[in-house]
């Protein structure tokens, strides 16, 4: 029998592993020089476990606030256009518009978005005539959570979410006044 190294070895090296007792002397001398981890284990176990979870739950929190804010604005933009393509007159169907979006984002926890500067209207022709179609957009910003005051003023620390909807004015629909 020889070494790695390439050296000769003698008879003691197969005496070693013979029999139970010499087997129990190499895992205890294996065990040895092992050195003493007992329990550590459950400390590398729970460090691990913090390590992944944490940025885990906060990439789970972030995605379901930008998925409550694209529901926000598909709501937001498709209640806006009905609201504006039913109403008798443009300024009525304005504040018809603006109050379905700040219902709309209210709904999903975006309260303090303005509606005012979220929603933005372009129209085909004359906005309410018979046949056009009206385009709403919505816009929200998403901020990150929990970082809304420290390195949000510094960085840029939102992700911008919207949505668009082109609503048809019915054809038989009176001409507005």
């Amino acid at each position: 029998m020889t070494c790695p190294d390439g050296a000769a070895t003698p008879a003691a090296g197969r005496a070693l592993i013979r029999g139970r007792a010499g087997a129990a002397r190499l895992v205890a001398r294996a065990r040895g020089l092992a050195g003493h981890d007992d329990g550590n284990a459950l400390v590398e176990f729970l460090g691990a476990a913090l390590v992944l979870m944490i940025p885990t739950l906060y990439l789970v929190l972030t995605l379901g606030r930008v998925q409550a804010a694209a529901f926000a604005a598909q709501g937001a933009a498709k209640d806006a256009g009905r609201a504006l393509s039913i109403a008798e007159t443009a300024d009525a169907g304005l504040d018809r518009a603006r109050s379905a979006v700040a219902i709309a984002l209210a709904d999903q926890g975006f309260d303090d978005a303005d509606p005012a500067t979220a929603l933005t209207i372009a129209c085909s022709a004359v906005c309410l005539a018979p046949g056009s179609e009206i385009a709403t957009t919505v816009r929200i910003d998403v901020t990150f959570p929990g970082l809304g005051g420290g390195p949000g003023a510094w960085l840029p620390l939102s992700i911008p979410v919207s949505a668009h909807v082109v609503t048809p004015v019915d054809e038989y629909k009176e001409a507005p006044r």
